[in-house]
């Protein structure tokens, strides 16, 4: 591995002169919470802080897009796809985590036999530089995922707290033609013996709940069983798991009209909500709680590897720390997992 240092008094700098060349998104404080959002200025940023409320995926599947549109002027029709040349982003201060989850992402829409142009474009537009976790949270489980909080999938550079610095490790050739661009200083014996230390004892702090193979059978052998109605009783079908979590990426399509012009509209959404499986004859095969949810579960973490060979889900927590009726999915897999 190759290893650059960077102090973190010079970090203001850095963003200012990558802002110059790159959209830059970050953790920004607003409203007393941490939130992704565009920078304007190195000194927005917030490195200290355990975990954003919402997750970087916006960068990569907007919350909202125009993908095509239609305009009639003197029965001249013209339509446009809304493919234009992307500006370079960069997603700095990520957590490992929320890095890996575009790996899962990547898998979602890069498909050779239905790949997703939008997607893609933006994609190969992204550089990503991640955020060590040193301190994970309670609710973190990104080691039961596959994950870690040092994980350097999906990532380009990973940042690594040790005091006064940050060691940046260089992971692709994408981060390395940036930190070229930057001239970072070389890093130093002392302190990749500290990183070492500090990387083991993160880690060791967040232990695997379950077994994801076993995990697997065990829901598929339970997909008629009554534990689902018991599960689902607390579930309010608000979405706020579904939109926060960096691996969902379920979405809809309208087409609006105005006049003389109509736009095709893509749009998140979510399994949770009860019209999303809802078919033109009006009937519904999730028409209650209890399938709705299911359908989530069984979704992460057994036919997303079926289809894509890994998990749909990061093990962030964002969904057991912001759902409303303090729904814990770890506590929902490991009822199965001892069954």
């Amino acid at each position: 591995m190759d290893y650059k240092s960077i102090r973190k008094s010079e970090i203001t700098e850095f963003l200012d002169n990558l802002i110059k060349e790159y959209v830059i998104f970050a953790p920004i404080e607003k409203d007393d919470i941490v939130l992704y959002g565009r920078i304007k200025s190195g000194n927005e940023v917030i490195l200290d802080y355990s975990n954003s409320v919402n997750s970087p995926k916006e960068a990569v599947i907007p919350q909202l897009e125009t993908l095509i549109s239609c305009k009639t002027d003197k029965d001249i029709t013209c339509v446009k796809e809304h493919l234009d040349e992307q500006e370079q982003f960069l997603l700095f201060g990520a957590r490992p985590c929320d890095a890996r989850s575009l790996l899962f992402l990547d898998k979602v829409f890069s498909d050779e036999e239905c790949k997703d142009i939008y997607y893609v474009n933006r994609r190969n537009a992204v550089t990503i530089i991640s955020l060590g976790c040193t301190l994970p949270q309670e609710t973190c489980f990104c080691t039961t995922t596959g994950g870690g909080p040092f994980s350097t999938d999906g990532s380009d550079l990973l940042f690594i707290d040790i005091g006064d610095s940050y060691i940046v490790q260089i992971i692709t050739e994408k981060g390395a033609e940036l930190v070229e661009k930057l001239d970072l200083r070389k890093t130093q014996d002392d302190e990749l013996t500290g990183m070492d230390m500090l990387i083991k004892k993160s880690r060791a702090s967040i232990e695997p709940e379950i077994e994801l193979d076993k995990l697997k059978d065990k829901l598929d052998r339970s997909f008629e069983g009554s534990a689902w109605e018991i599960l689902a009783e607390k579930c309010l079908s608000c979405g706020i798991c579904t939109y926060l979590c960096p691996a969902c990426h379920c979405f809809d399509i309208v087409d609006e009209e105005r006049k003389c012009e109509v736009e095709r509209i893509r749009l998140w959404d979510s399994c949770q909500f009860p019209h999303f499986t809802m078919q033109t004859s009006g009937f519904n095969p999730r028409p209650t709680y209890k399938e709705r949810y299911r359908q989530r579960i069984m979704h992460k973490f057994s036919y997303c590897i079926d289809n894509y060979g890994m998990v749909g889900c990061v093990g962030c927590g964002r969904c057991v720390t912001q759902c409303p009726v303090n729904l814990d999915i770890r506590q929902v897999l490991t009822s199965f997992y001892g069954k």
